[in-house]
């Protein structure tokens, strides 16, 4: 018995399962961002163990960025991995990963610089920078892959001839006092 339907008029079922490698995600850069997501809860969990501070303000700064890093790197993945992204509405993912990802290893990096330096010297906080360094790590990597495979995302700016600066000649004389 023959079919009514070919297999080209079957719907494509609609899926938000992980699509990798996508458009937006690599392999490589959803492993890299996997352990973003996994490094950066790792220290901000180390962090939370912390009992007391010698400079409390550099422990928040710390807190801080890890948690963030942890939340919006979870939801950047989430996002790129999956069919969710055209949900959105947002059209400059490449952008937003890059600059997002560059920020981010910024903070990290400080964060973690400063809370070495700032610290009790206890093993936790101690633990809790090393996290800190090896998540700033994966973000630099990330960023690296980023460009190698993507280049710099941002449009650059064409400088645009000047006008309106010259006086324009007219195509035709208003008082042509040449017939009178």
């Amino acid at each position: 018995m023959d079919e009514v339907y070919g297999s080209t008029t079957a719907p494509q079922p609609k899926t938000s399962c992980i699509l990798v490698p996508s458009k937006h995600l690599t392999k490589q850069r959803f492993v890299v961002k996997t352990m973003e997501v996994l490094l950066s809860f790792v220290a901000f969990v180390v962090e939370e163990t912390v009992t007391s501070c010698l400079s409390c303000n550099t422990l928040y700064f710390f807190e801080f960025v890890s948690c963030t890093a942890f939340l919006f790197t979870l939801l950047l993945l989430t996002l790129l991995s999956t069919s969710l992204h055209r949900r959105v509405g947002i059209t400059c993912w490449s952008e937003l990963d890059c600059g997002y990802t560059a920020v981010i290893f910024l903070l990290f990096i400080l964060a973690s610089a400063l809370f070495t330096a700032y610290n009790g010297g206890s093993d936790v906080e101690k633990s809790a920078a090393a996290f800190g360094f090896l998540s700033s790590a994966a973000f630099f990597l990330d960023l690296v892959l980023f460009l190698k495979t993507n280049g710099l995302p941002f449009p650059t700016r064409k400088p645009e001839p000047e006008t309106g600066n010259e006086p324009q000649s007219e195509a035709e004389r208003l008082n042509d006092t040449a017939g009178d």
